[in-house]
């Protein structure tokens, strides 16, 4: 493919000149704000400085209202125990810090490494384990420490140094204990499988028993004599899941005991937290389909359990962290049921007090609430399903303010006490705009960041603009992006580009900046390609019914709207209908793919990378939710997945992955190669050693974006 001159190659601008090297090495990068966190106060927060050239770090204060820094809690140079530290977590009282060392990566959302905890009044450092531990929090009073090692957990006390081991039982690939497995991890998005009660008497955690689970094994060939093996466990779709059970630990008396939850069978514990009540704790139980959840109070005095809240939905239930208790044990609660995501308010009995928001559009982000003032601040599409904006209502449904005013993206983070809120902002003409602005009214407090240089430093290029529209395809008004050459002549044919990603409630087509792939579509638009994106049926904020329409047959309707719209777009006059391409990443991957063999009068050319080939392939909690078991559903997996129509392949397809892929396996991939050499059909494709799904790493990603842009330019 002639990569080493790809690699180099540049395409010339009005006035500048972009290479793929830019793009890749961080020339267009935003500027973004630190990750900050807020003092209880409400008046200042804190962010994690780092002294590159002196190696150290510091955990500065700043104030909210002047962004001035008043001082620091700590600084590593003061420590003669570590030169400096990766992150840091304070207790509730914040007169204690956990201090991450030596963190090294385990999955997506999990990690391990040595820990220390500091003591802000004594200024004294003391370490938690000798070993890496996972997960270490703080009990309320900071008076103990737990933490996971080696699938077991355990409790540290601050004061006597004394080790406690709650679980005797973990074991690598049979129990976990307070940590939760790789397919609860990826699919509902936490690690930490323990929770501290108010007082810090009970101690509830889950305990995974994967004994069952089928084994994945990875080859990683490294750079020694002999590759190793990865071995794992994961569950595909209609395979055995973890056992999963809950217990409670109590402190003093040093025993653990298992609640009976009822007569569940074959069910997630997606989520569970304490209530404002010290004995009662929330659990969610949700059955295997997911479209069945009971909220549970378990009574910790006597293990017993209550079903308090039940919600059903035809197709399946988001779980998510916005579940909030009040200090009277009512509760706060975010449902789609009435067809849209909406603030319910339950009382302590979980019956329904009121719907707190309504209407026809989709509360996004739930940000908390204020006791004082009694207001939920939210986020929602009110304003565009493109759009986002900041609200605030009163618990009754009154009162509603809304707190952002420019159109575009907006997300608020606010400080402990609700006097601020940081706004960050981005439409497709503004790349990112901190500002500071007050939770009352959402007035202006101050400026904090904005990206001008970037602005400045990109118009000597002459970027096309990322032009948002709507498309009617298939009865439905579907939201579109499309980015043209820069000296773009409608009298002309172009070839079209389309990227996906069109997975279930995802969103590509959104009113923000460029993000790095647009700059890579800037270079392609000026090398004559017209690049554009549908949000089709089954993706999401544009309601319940729009989103859940896909539901039994992934890869049916999202696939007919793409061709349908390659279709419709190919009628302009300035597009060539008869060069069309289409590509995508993961789900995206597994769409381009069908799309070039279901489409393939319509789509000439695809790019899939990392892609599901068959849904059998897939884990249990994300395919089943959408698509029920193989063994119930056949068809809907078999129909719709690219491995089963491989002899309908005309155009130029390119197929890429990761050898180290723990989520989507590189056996999709080989299994898709096995099936295309059989049926006689000529490709393109690629193999990353060790890279996992985001195909990164040293120079990976320029020479994976070279071989894409060589293949369209040669293809399409």
């Amino acid at each position: 493919m002639g990569l080493l001159i790809a690699a180099t190659s540049t395409i010339y601008a009005q006035d500048k000149e972009i290479s793929l090297e830019e793009i890749y090495d961080g020339t267009f990068r935003q500027e973004r704000l630190q990750s900050l966190q807020s003092l209880n106060n409400g008046k200042e927060y804190l962010v994690l400085n780092r002294d590159r050239d002196a190696h150290t770090t510091s955990i500065d204060v700043y104030s909210y209202k002047t962004g001035e820094k008043i001082g620091s809690l700590l600084n590593s140079n003061n420590l003669s125990e570590i030169s400096s530290f990766q992150g840091f977590e304070l207790s509730k009282n914040e007169d204690k810090i956990l201090l991450s060392t030596d963190v090294e990566q385990i999955y997506r959302r999990s990690s391990r490494g040595i820990y220390y905890i500091y003591d802000v009044k004594s200024e004294s450092l003391i370490k938690l384990s000798e070993h890496k531990v996972q997960e270490p929090t703080f009990s309320p009073d900071a008076s103990k420490v737990a933490y996971v090692f080696e699938n077991n957990i355990y409790i540290h006390d601050v004061i006597t140094g004394e080790k406690t081991q709650v679980t005797t039982d973990g074991e690598k690939n049979k129990i976990i204990n307070g940590i939760t497995d790789w397919v609860y991890e990826e699919e509902f998005a936490f690690v930490r499988a323990f929770d501290w009660n108010k007082t810090g008497s009970h101690l509830a955690y889950l305990r995974f028993d994967e004994s069952e689970v089928p084994e994945f094994s990875m080859a990683i060939f490294g750079k020694d004599l002999y590759p190793t093996q990865e071995v794992f466990k994961y569950p595909k779709a209609g395979e055995e899941n973890s056992k999963v059970s809950l217990h409670i630990y109590e402190v003093d008396d040093k025993e653990s005991e298992k609640v009976a939850l009822g007569d569940y069978k074959d069910y997630y514990i997606p989520r569970m937290e304490w209530t404002q009540a010290p004995d009662i704790l929330s659990v969610q139980v949700l059955n295997r389909h997911q479209n069945d959840l009971d909220l549970l109070f378990v009574d910790a005095e006597d293990n017993e359990a209550e079903v308090v809240m039940n919600e059903t939905d035809e197709a399946y239930i988001d779980i998510t962290n916005n579940l909030t208790f009040l200090e009277d044990n009512s509760f706060i609660w975010t449902s789609e049921k009435d067809g849209w995501n909406h603030i319910y308010l339950y009382n302590e009995d979980g019956e329904l007090e009121n719907q707190v928001t309504k209407g026809e559009w989709v509360v996004t982000d739930y940000y908390g609430y204020d006791e004082d003032t009694e207001r939920i601040f939210y986020q929602s599409t009110e304003n565009g399903s493109v759009n986002r904006d900041v609200y605030s209502i009163k618990i009754n449904g009154k009162g509603k303010t809304r707190l952002t005013q420019r159109e575009g993206m907006n997300n608020a983070d606010f400080s402990a006490d609700y006097t601020y809120f940081i706004n960050s902002f981005t439409n497709t003409e503004t790349p990112y705009v901190y500002t500071l602005h007050n939770a009352k009214n959402g007035k202006l407090v101050r400026k904090i960041k904005d990206n001008a240089a970037l602005l400045e430093k990109e118009s000597v290029y002459n970027f096309s603009p990322k032009e948002l529209s709507t498309i009617e395809i298939n009865g439905n008004e579907l939201n579109m992006w499309m980015i043209k050459p820069n000296d773009f002549d409608e009298n002309k044919e172009y070839p079209l580009l389309m990227f996906q990603y069109s997975g279930p409630g995802s969103q590509s087509v959104s009113n923000s900046y460029f993000g790095t792939n647009d700059y890579w579509y800037q270079l392609l638009a000026n090398e004559g390609y017209i690049i554009a994106t549908v949000d089709g049926r089954g993706t999401g904020f544009k309601g319940a019914a729009f989103k859940k329409v896909t539901q039994n047959e992934l890869g049916k309707y999202e696939v007919e709207d793409q061709i349908a719209a390659a279709q419709k777009l190919g009628a302009r006059d300035y597009i060539d209908e008869d060069r069309i391409g289409i590509w995508g990443w993961s789900y995206g991957g597994f769409m381009s793919s069908n799309a070039i063999l279901k489409g393939n009068d319509t789509f000439s050319m695809a790019i899939a990378v990392a892609p599901v080939i068959s849904w059998r392939f897939y884990d249990t909690i994300y395919t089943e939710r959408y698509m029920t078991t193989p063994q119930e559903n056949p068809s809907g997996y078999d129909e719709n997945s690219p491995i089963n129509h491989v002899e309908k392949l005309k155009g130029d397809y390119l197929l890429i992955h990761g050898g180290g892929d723990d989520n989507v396996h590189l056996q999709n991939t080989m299994r898709m190669v096995e099936a295309l050499v059989q049926a006689n059909k000529q490709f393109d494709w690629a193999i990353y050693p060790d890279r996992n799904h985001g195909i990164y790493g040293g120079n990976t990603r320029l020479h994976l974006y070279t071989m894409m842009t060589d293949f369209i330019k040669e293809k399409l």
